[in-house]
């Protein structure tokens, strides 16, 4: 059995907000064939600007910004905060779904005394409206998986608690409760297992799910269209993510196994209708299997949204939520600047990669290196990130760990190839690139063999190249090995 992986959980809430910023540009739109390529475009319903994330993840962030402060999410204080943060930002919002909005009026029309809550406006929602069950809080459910990933009662009276500030329904309770137990098994486990739950939902409705659930493993996710129901669009997510093989590792054929991440993602933005929202409800579960690692960098880059986080900003409250509101013993990731002895003892060293003098090859403590565009591949402080000088989509972190054991670099091959793929990216969008890691020993030269594969240069030649522009490399080891398995383009 898999262990429990940060990599996993730092991967939740980012690998939604790419769903939903993937699946922007196609709501409420068709059904889409096979073939057809999905792109974070933007535009529809905001209109959203390209990979901005929607109301979907905007919520989840809501969450989130109480749940990594460590509070008990069931707590009368908690719920609050949560909804305080809905409806601020509700006051700014370029979209609300249908009840959400609805709840939120009702909350505010009785504000002056006695006033209601909006939790008991959800519930006096629900007991007027007799079909309440929408997708609006499985949409935001998965961040909510990490909040007390050792218990799973916990987590499920959590999921439970969170849905019904905005949709008391018993179905819509139902589906979190399931969905971000699921989350939970994928981040401890490494497994994708949506039945495991049944027993944290109420007996009566066990079987019903079941047969729901059953219906739509392996299905195509097209079938469940309209999906503005919370059945029908936790049937669609799950139908992309089960229906999507995982492919072979053949990193000669470019096929890796955390590519199922990306092309289960497209699958449920192919299933049409609210696309957005099934997007975003997979790729919570698919980031929590896969990790942040198995999450391509040409999204990773360019996602961005509500409270002003990209990638880093989403990661970070992944990371703080899954660990109560704590950092690790160096500050990490909240710190201002890395301080522990390796960075601290960082030289100020750099080199021009031998097969492109447009990139330049580093350490931390690398200055004057001229470049506007950065890939890092260690941990960056906080303060950091973007780089001074770099807008925020051209400065790119690369979850690459210098250690040699199979579990801690998880995806390493796609990784490698990835990371290759985020310098030709920005080579080819005309940057100069800086690319480091620490002391430039270990995942610097191997990151560069692999942007020379790309550029096809032979495996051989490549590691003596950069052998020679890094005399301090390595020279050895899983991620040396792993570089020069990287295709050609």
């Amino acid at each position: 059995m898999d262990g429990f992986s940060h990599d996993r959980a730092a991967g939740v809430l980012l690998g939604q907000a790419c769903g939903d910023a993937l699946g922007v540009p196609y709501e409420f739109g068709p059904a889409l064939p096979s073939d057809f390529i999905p792109q974070m475009v933007g535009g529809e319903l905001g209109p959203f600007a390209p990979g901005e994330y929607s109301d979907d993840t905007s919520m989840a962030v809501c969450i989130a910004e109480v749940a990594a402060t460590g509070e008990d999410l069931t707590s009368p204080d908690a719920i609050d905060q949560v909804a305080r943060n809905f409806l601020t930002w509700a006051e700014t919002a370029k979209d609300i779904g249908n009840q959400t909005r609805a709840v939120f009026s009702i909350a505010r029309r009785s504000a002056d005394a006695p006033g209601l809550s909006v939790p008991q406006a959800s519930q006096e929602f629900a007991l007027t409206h007799p079909r309440s069950a929408g997708n609006g809080a499985l949409m935001r459910t998965a961040i909510v998986a990490l909040s007390r990933v050792d218990d799973r009662e916990a987590t499920a009276n959590a999921a439970r608690t969170v849905a019904a500030t905005t949709h008391a329904d018993p179905l819509a309770v139902d589906s979190c409760a399931l969905w971000t137990e699921a989350v939970r098994v994928a981040v401890t486990r490494g497994e994708l297992d949506l039945l495991g739950g049944l027993d944290l939902i109420p007996d009566t409705r066990r079987e019903q799910w079941r047969g729901w659930i059953d219906d739509a493993t392996g299905a195509d996710p097209r079938r469940f269209n309209p999906n503005g129901y919370t059945v029908t669009a936790l049937q669609a997510a799950w139908a992309a993510i089960t229906s999507t093989p995982v492919p072979e590792l053949d990193p000669a054929a470019g096929s890796f196994p955390a590519q199922h991440f990306q092309y289960a993602l497209m699958n449920a933005v192919r299933a049409g209708h609210d696309t957005d929202t099934v997007a975003a409800i997979a790729g919570g579960l698919l980031g929590a299997r896969w990790g942040w690692s198995a999450i391509p960098s040409h999204w990773s880059r360019r996602v961005h949204g509500y409270g002003g986080h990209r990638a880093r900003g989403l990661v970070t409250l992944g990371l703080l939520t899954v660990d109560r509101g704590k950092t690790d013993e160096h500050g990490w990731p909240t710190a201002p600047r890395m301080s522990s002895w390796d960075y601290r003892n960082s030289r100020d060293f750099s080199a021009v990669h031998p097969h492109d003098d447009g990139v330049i090859l580093g350490t931390y403590a690398t200055s004057g290196h001229g470049c506007d565009a950065v890939v890092s591949l260690c941990r960056m402080g906080a303060a950091e990130v973007p780089a001074a000088g770099v807008a925020p989509g051209d400065h790119v972190e690369i979850r690459l760990l210098d250690k040699d054991n199979e579990t801690s670099n998880r995806n390493l091959d796609f990784v490698m190839a990835d990371a290759g793929a985020a310098i030709k990216a920005l080579r080819d969008e005309g940057k100069r690139v800086f690319v480091h890691c620490v002391a430039a020993e270990q995942r610097t030269p191997t990151v560069a063999i692999a942007y020379s594969r790309i550029l096809g240069i032979g495996g051989a030649q490549a590691q003596a190249d950069v052998k020679k522009a890094l005399p301090g490399a390595r020279g050895y080891g899983p991620l040396w090995d792993a570089a020069v398995k990287v295709s050609p383009r």
